[in-house]
């Protein structure tokens, strides 16, 4: 039996067929996005990690002190929560006592806590651009306010 162009079960056939070459379609267009997006999602759970290690060890990064400024927020134990008591951001290497105001890269004093400033002898990694990343796990951000270092909760207590 041959089907007319317009009969009900030539269009359905047609119809299937196109269903079917739209599904495989499809198909390669899902596998490819799930293929990158696990990828997308390996490579951001690496840095997650990463950072969630820099954390637990302690050392001082620019998420680090991010997530400082959260738990801090609201309170003395952040730059703009205590500046117009007269304290100043700054670090200390609990190894040596030694405590550096907060600086841009140029030496300019930074109104906030700023990694690119530091004492190279303090620094422990740089990215592409040299741009300070991580810090000697013996320092800490804190405070300098007439000349003694106050840790962040100190800071947040003392005003």
């Amino acid at each position: 039996m041959i089907c007319a162009p317009h009969d009900p079960i030539s269009l359905l056939a047609r119809s299937m067929l196109h269903f079917y070459q739209l599904s495989a379609y499809n198909l390669l267009f899902i596998n490819f996005w799930t293929a990158a997006l696990k990828s997308e999602t390996q490579r951001l759970d690496k840095l997650a990690e990463c950072k969630r290690d820099m954390k637990v060890s302690g050392i001082l990064s620019e998420q680090l002190l991010r997530d400082q400024n959260i738990v801090f927020a609201n309170s003395a134990g952040v730059s703009a929560g205590n500046r117009s008591k007269g304290f100043v951001p700054a670090f200390q290497n609990t190894s040596s006592g030694e405590c550096v105001v907060s600086r841009f890269a140029d030496g300019s004093d930074a109104p906030i806590h700023v990694l690119d400033g530091l004492p190279r002898k303090w620094i422990t990694a740089l990215d592409e651009e040299g741009h300070v990343i991580a810090v000697d796990k013996a320092v800490i951000a804190g405070f300098l306010h007439d000349g003694r270092f106050y840790t962040r909760e100190e800071a947040a207590e003392a005003c």
